[in-house]
């Protein structure tokens, strides 16, 4: 993280208004330290949500890779042969 994204404690308590508005406009993180220590990030709420998102995706596409790789799938064009004989059994052309 950038020097001019950490802060003491002491500053958040001292300029809370300040830091958040600072935050919210650049939509950079902010990390708080106390006692020289990283202990927080102040993150805006959009950023927030923007990286959950993203990490819900990632573990859908591990989750997928694992799958393949666990060779529990069908090839697409066995799905497609399967519903072309679904669709012939059931008249529908």
């Amino acid at each position: 993280m950038k020097p001019s994204r950490v802060r003491p404690l002491s500053h958040l308590k001292s300029r809370a208004a300040e830091m958040i508005r600072n935050v919210v406009e650049s939509r950079e993180p902010m990390l708080i330290t106390q006692n020289g220590e990283g202990k927080v990030v102040v993150q805006d709420v959009q950023s927030y949500e923007d990286l959950h998102q993203t990490l819900a995706l990632l573990k859908i596409l591990a989750m997928g890779q694992k799958t393949i790789e666990a060779g529990h799938c069908v090839s697409a064009s066995d799905v497609f042969a399967e519903i072309e004989r679904m669709d012939r059994e059931e008249g529908v052309k």
